[in-house]
């Protein structure tokens, strides 16, 4: 089966496809921190879901994914977006962030985290205890964190995976994060649309899901958690 670095690597456009279904997330992180005029981190930025947003009112915007492939994708989306040239993108790793301390207003991170901070991972909580303290270090004095995570797809209530349940309670027992969850709807033209474009990600169980309840619309709950520090 193919893995999801794997897609993020060689089916950047299919799954640029399959999130362009969703909500876009602007309100809920100017909510949480107003990000004008502020210096960002879009950690795990992908094909840039959170950058594309972002970047429009930012200071300045530093992309950083494992996948170079997504980080092309991320580059071809803004400049057809026309968004002025205050980004930057970088190839890292989530435990040692090329960016000089204190330089950081906000990080935000989405559905990404999450890869190497899962049970399935037996590192998981050296790893989040490495990612935390990067983050630490490129925020400036009040700074905020902001993380995404799924809470369950093909749900309409939070059904989270149990391979992430230490991470999430990690983040606030441990780490002091706020939490809380909200909808994240895929919404497709019909349902061959919905199959087809989530399948390839998802498996062949949401397909049959999907095509038994005739869902047009695939519910989606995800995770907001969130840390001023």
């Amino acid at each position: 089966m193919t893995t999801h670095e794997q897609i993020y690597q060689n089916q950047t456009h299919t799954y640029e496809l399959m999130i362009s279904k969703q909500p876009e997330l602007s309100e809920l992180i100017r909510g949480i921190r107003d990000y004008k005029d502020l210096d960002i981190l879009d950690l795990g930025a992908g094909s840039g879901r959170l950058s594309s947003v972002l970047a429009k009112d930012a200071k300045s915007l530093i992309c950083t994914d494992i996948s170079s492939s997504m980080l092309e994708l991320l580059e071809i989306n803004l400049v057809e977006q026309g968004v002025v040239r205050n980004w930057t993108k970088v190839v890292a790793d989530h435990r040692v962030i090329p960016v000089a301390d204190n330089s950081i207003d906000v990080v935000v991170s989405g559905w990404s985290i999450c890869y190497l901070a899962n049970t399935d991972n037996l590192d998981w909580e050296e790893n989040l205890k490495l990612i935390i303290s990067e983050l630490y270090r490129v925020l400036r004095s009040k700074g905020t964190i902001i993380i995404f995570e799924t809470m369950g797809t093909g749900t309409e209530t939070p059904n989270p995976p149990a391979f992430l349940a230490n991470y999430y309670k990690a983040l606030e027992e441990d780490y002091g994060f706020q939490h809380k969850w909200i909808r994240m709807d895929y919404k497709f033209s019909d349902v061959e649309e919905a199959k087809n474009c989530t399948e390839f990600f998802f498996g062949e169980e949401l397909a049959k899901k999907i095509a038994e309840n005739q869902w047009s619309t695939v519910p989606e709950c995800a995770g907001v958690w969130w840390k001023h520090v």
